[in-house]
């Protein structure tokens, strides 16, 4: 990235990181760490950091994809049409900005009509319907596939299992919002409190949970409900509709409830004293919701409109403005992560906010306290506009206690005592001790287990903590050696659970290469680096003892990335583990090279992808030139065969045209892949 300074692209790759692990918890986990306008901050971080750098955009980036994958608890739905998430406006001028926008896309001066609903805090969900009777229904997921939750989804009884009427498609998907109303929330968490049971969190993620339940009758107990917002898949010449408000009185006479709490505005004046009105009786709603949603009613200009990469353009969400309140900060304690991230978590005085009690915050790190000049004892205001933990914003000095002393840099880690370090340009301080950090122990095994790695069922977070608090597991190889009684004594375990987990262990054992190389934890090796280690070296000798130069011959790998590979590589515990894996049984089929002599059409040419498209994404794009043998770069250079340009190009286009290099459009594209 030459046209870019390294402190930029540092701040890009960790907002990156950090926006891909929110997006992981709240859509994968359905346990979100933040609030949702924490991570809408982030977002719009880097959104404008790519915006003004077109060449710190990643096919990797959370910009760039509709959001996180799946969980793995039911079988894998694809839907027919994506379910693509929205952009956001937060102020009325993002507002009038969006409908200029629109106008001046359509080159039109005359209002628009928009059709405005509430935001739902629920759980997306597909519903296909075939003859009228329903055969599927399935969440969101990543947009592109979801879980099929059919028999939980048909425990709702304001669901039609059959359509009213007589005269529907032969086959349509309906899509809506799952709920939990919070009459029958309080009731719930009422009744369990009385049988001293454990409550629901919030009603979103209650609904989420209920939906997820492998017992459909554990979910008929749960109070869901569903509101009915559009349309999906529809494939049918005698069914074709004018307007989404036609739509929607379609799916009303269906059998379907449609929220009441919907307006047509044809101005943004209007649009924005609906806003104000929701805020205003929102407390006396019976569901949570977090903004209003905001489309354009003719179908006709929708189509005429169409899609970015992750959204449609002719909707927004205009979310709510975050709820703050004023409380005491208590201290500020270190917590250690996987990689041994020494990060500061602030304990405060307990405060309803938000609709919940928090009494917890994240500081990210000590640049955030030292900026913020944040001390125990402090008055400070805390922002929450999603689920769990909120954010401190800001002291309020004016209240500070005499003699509130700053808060002291960690010089040893708080789990193990080891020393701590920081390197030249990173923002975190990380443990130096590795894998002999218990903290660092625990978050290397859950990342060890996870689905992308080595998709160890049943071996959750909270299992691992016991594991190795209770000595039976000091490192990832050690699973292996794990028998049954010592795992059934655990808490909340049994001799079936514990023979579950064996069976889940003795099935893992079967892995790919790459997926082998992405669990060991190697620092900054995510999936794609993982793969591209295993398509190049195609065995494990090779790799651990390439050096910087070899490393460096990989795509996507650059000096930075080798140096961590080469490093891991280097300590004796580290294979020490490895081999402890290997000689506990973990293997993976021969990894073999492509022949010499098959030339793919495009081996040896580089391309750089900039733009948006109407027909196919980016990360499509790149998928069909890397199949005939072409390599995608997100920079241009004189290296550059050519650039391939959508709309909204940025500067790659300039810096093509600078170097009179090839620029080919999206009809251009098509006849190279063809």
């Amino acid at each position: 990235m030459p046209n870019v300074d390294t402190p930029l692209i540092e701040k890009a790759r960790l907002l990156r990181k950090e926006l891909n692990e929110l997006g992981y918890r709240y859509y994968v986990l359905d346990d979100p760490i933040v609030p949702d306008a924490e991570y809408d901050r982030l977002y719009r971080q880097l959104q404008q950091l790519e915006s003004e750098h077109s060449d710190l955009i990643t096919v990797d980036s959370p910009t760039q994809r509709v959001g996180g994958e799946p969980l793995g608890q039911f079988d894998s739905v694809t839907h027919r049409v994506p379910m693509l998430s929205l952009g956001n406006a937060f102020n009325d001028d993002e507002v009038d900005a969006f409908d200029l926008r629109l106008k001046n896309r359509l080159e039109i001066k005359e209002s628009i009509t928009y059709i405005c609903e509430p935001k739902l805090d629920g759980l997306a969900v597909s519903l296909l319907y075939e003859n009228g009777v329903l055969v599927q229904a399935a969440t969101r997921g990543d947009g592109a596939t979801g879980e099929n939750i059919t028999q939980n989804v048909k425990t709702i009884g304001s669901i039609p299992m059959q359509l009213r009427g007589e005269s529907f498609p032969a086959l349509i998907e309906i899509r809506g919002e799952i709920f939990m109303p919070l009459d029958g929330f309080n009731a719930f968490n009422e009744q369990a409190r009385r049988k001293d049971e454990k409550v629901l969190v919030n009603p979103r993620n209650g609904a989420a949970g209920s939906l997820r339940q492998l017992d459909s009758k554990v979910t008929k107990t749960r109070p869901l409900d569903m509101y009915c917002y559009g349309l999906g898949y529809l494939d049918d010449e005698e069914w074709r509709f004018t307007s989404h408000s036609e739509v929607l009185k379609q799916l009303g006479d269906w059998g379907f409830k449609v929220n009441p709490e919907i307006r047509l505005c044809s101005t943004v004046d209007e649009i924005t004293a609906f806003h104000q009105h929701l805020i205003q009786v929102r407390g006396s709603l019976n569901y949570d919701i977090d903004g209003l949603v905001i489309k354009v009613d003719d179908l006709a200009l929708q189509q005429r409109l169409g899609f970015v990469a992750k959204a449609p353009r002719w909707a927004i969400a205009y979310k709510f403005p975050a709820q703050e309140e004023i409380t005491r900060l208590l201290g500020v304690e270190f917590q250690v992560g996987r990689t041994g991230a020494v990060t500061p978590v602030a304990r405060l005085e307990p405060v309803f906010v938000g609709g919940v009690t928090v009494s917890n915050a994240t500081l990210h790190n000590m640049d955030e306290i030292e900026r913020m000049d944040v001390r125990p004892g402090d008055t400070v205001v805390v922002y929450r506009a999603g689920d769990v933990i909120p954010k401190i914003v800001r002291v309020v000095k004016e209240r500070r206690p005499e003699g509130a002393q700053k808060v002291v840099r960690p010089t040893e880690c708080p789990v193990c005592g080891s020393g701590i370090v920081q390197a030249e340009g990173e923002v975190l301080a990380r443990c130096g001790a590795g894998l002999s950090c218990q903290a660092q122990v625990k978050e290397a095994i859950k990342h060890f287990a996870s689905r992308k790695a080595m998709d160890i069922d049943g071996l959750g977070d909270k299992l691992v903590e016991q594991l190795v608090d209770a000595g039976l597991v000091s490192s990832v190889a050690d699973l292996y050696t794990l028998a049954l009684e010592p795992i059934a004594a655990l808490d909340r375990m049994a001799e079936k659970s514990a023979g579950n987990l064996l069976k889940a262990l003795e099935v893992s054992k079967a892995t790919q290469l790459g997926k082998f190389i992405f669990s060991l934890g190697i620092r900054e090796v995510g999936e794609t680096t993982a793969q591209s280690l295993s398509d190049h070296f195609c065995a494990l000798g090779p790799l651990k003892d390439a050096d910087l130069d070899e490393l460096q011959k990989v795509d996507d790998v650059g000096p930075v990335v080798a140096a961590y590979v080469e490093k891991f590589f280097r300590q004796e515990h580290n294979l020490d583990v490895i081999d402890g894996l290997v000689s506990a049984g973990v293997h993976w089929p021969h990894v073999e090279k492509p022949e010499s002599d098959v030339v793919l059409p495009l081996a040896g040419q580089t391309y750089v992808i900039t733009g948006s498209f109407s027909n196919r994404g980016r990360d499509e794009m790149k998928q069909a030139l890397v199949l005939l043998g072409a390599k995608v770069s997100g920079s241009v250079s004189k290296k550059t065969h050519a650039v391939i340009v959508g709309d909204s190009p940025g500067s790659k286009l300039a810096k093509a045209e600078k170097l009179d290099i090839k620029v080919m459009n999206e009809a251009d594209f098509e006849k190279l892949i063809g």
